[in-house]
């Protein structure tokens, strides 16, 4: 876990502190499926600006996951920008939703905030490809590679009698 001591900030109102620091990733599970950062730290930028009822923190990183694509199962790539912003009440008498869930004891977790980041910034399929055609649902071939069709089934003899009757109509 990367976190920022702020008992080590003396900043007044309006300034700003920026100071880059390596942040520790940690696997996500998205979809169903597990993505891996790589490589598993990431440079980042972070700002924090003083206001006059609290702080602003302000991160800015790059990511790449590794994992499956969300159609096919091959080997899918996500490059992100990654550009959060938090508040935190400095009052510890204001209002929860005022108070930035990463800062407990003075300290800000990077790590859990960056991985909350970058899980509101995915796209909502993670593709290897915007053109992947994904897998056959009848007998489970990868459609990029042997894209085909299957004939329609026969009916269901149950429904015969009425196909009859429809026809005598």
């Amino acid at each position: 876990m990367t976190s920022f001591d702020l008992r080590s900030l003396k900043l007044r109102s309006g300034e700003q502190h920026q100071v880059e620091q390596e942040i520790q990733l940690s696997p996500l599970e998205f979809g169903g499926q597990r993505y891996l950062p790589v490589p598993d730290k990431a440079a980042a930028v972070l700002r924090v600006t003083a206001a006059s009822t609290g702080h602003v923190f302000e991160l800015d990183f790059d990511v790449r996951l590794h994992g499956p694509c969300q159609r096919c199962l091959a080997d899918a790539v996500v490059d992100q920008r990654i550009r959060a912003r938090e508040y935190h009440a400095s009052s510890r008498n204001a209002d929860e939703e005022l108070r930035s869930p990463y800062v407990a004891d003075e300290l800000l977790d990077l790590s859990a905030w960056a991985r909350d980041a970058i899980a509101l910034d995915l796209p909502e399929q993670i593709l290897h490809d915007p053109d992947c055609a994904g897998l056959c649902p009848v007998c489970g071939k990868d459609l990029n590679l042997e894209p085909h069709e299957h004939e329609e089934e026969t009916s269901d003899p149950r429904w015969e009698a009425l196909a009859d009757l429809r026809e005598q109509l």
